[in-house]
């Protein structure tokens, strides 16, 4: 009888004519077990290249060349580092990545600015065709950015920009990933905040700037780090369009670390460059990460 009534309070208190369980819940699952199994696995994977790009970086080319696969170097050296900061003739590192911040950010303030006001139109202002024309252009921007290689390439040539900054701001601005998402971020910002805004006279513009873009906040930070990363990274446009040693971006400027057969010379600078080009974007995810959770609820913008 004692048994009983024990087992009778492990089951829990009675909820909606029903009585809860204690016991259930209470441990981890198996598919948890195997969830963080997954996750730790896919860290591993994700986390020992990088780890032995940058212990590569401290190694002498030496023992890049003779000794086998070892994660951390026999012993630990600067001279790569020192060499690269001291290198402004051949491959000025320091410069390329100035030309990188200035490219990467006035690409990023111009993509805020242009995709906020187009995707307000096609939000907010009603004209004929204009869901056509959206879907069209979306539809239109699943090809291959390859495909469009060349005539770009012919508009820069054709406007003088080659070899100038200006190659990388101004290309790919509407960019139509960051167009959607804005797009759909302000259609769950509620209309009956534009129409009492008409109804206190306030135009198009007075709308847009006073009251969408505040509430757009966290789409466009979003946007605005896509678009600071995916110029910082980009490779293959900069070394059709750069041919200037002092002009280029630093990921065209790595390519210069090669010898005429294709192979690269210094290993452990190579290694170096890459880590110091991917600090600045790495500390930009780390202070704007939040954002990205906020944009994940496209009606994040809206307290209520």
């Amino acid at each position: 009888m004692a048994n009983q009534i024990a087992g009778q309070l492990d089951k829990g208190p009675l909820v909606n004519g029903q009585r809860v369980d204690k016991r259930k819940g209470s441990g981890i699952s198996i598919s948890k077990y195997i969830s963080y199994l997954f996750l730790i696995i896919l860290c591993v994977i994700w986390i020992v290249p990088v780890v032995f790009g940058i212990t590569t970086s401290f190694r002498s080319q030496t023992e890049v060349v003779s000794s086998g696969f070892r994660m951390f170097p026999k012993e630990w050296i600067l001279e790569n580092y020192v060499a690269i900061l001291e290198n402004t003739s051949t491959a000025p590192i320091l410069r390329w990545l100035m030309n990188s911040l200035f490219i990467a950010t006035m690409h990023t303030l111009l993509v805020v600015i242009v995709i906020s006001i187009t995707g307000y139109g096609y939000s907010r202002m009603k004209f004929k065709g204009r869901d056509t024309l959206f879907f069209t252009l979306l539809g239109i921007s699943f090809f291959p950015g390859v495909v469009n290689l060349i005539p770009s390439y012919k508009i820069i040539d054709a406007l003088g920009w080659v070899n100038t900054s200006w190659a990388m701001v101004i290309p790919g601005l509407a960019g139509m990933g960051n167009l959607f998402l804005v797009r759909q971020f302000m259609n769950g910002i509620p209309k009956e905040l534009d129409e009492s805004a008409h109804v206190d006279g306030a135009g198009h513009f007075r709308i847009y700037a006073s009251i969408i873009v505040p509430l757009m906040k966290p789409i466009l930070i979003v946007c605005g780090l896509f678009s600071f990363t995916g110029s910082w990274n980009d490779f293959l446009w900069p070394v059709i369009v750069f041919t200037d040693v002092d002009k280029m971006p630093v990921t065209a400027g790595l390519l210069l670390l090669q010898d005429i057969y294709g192979n690269y010379r210094m290993i452990g600078q190579l290694m170096g460059s890459a880590i110091l080009a991917i600090i600045p974007t790495l500390l930009l995810f780390l202070f704007a990460q939040k954002y990205f959770v906020q944009s994940i609820n496209l009606n994040s913008g809206i307290k209520g």
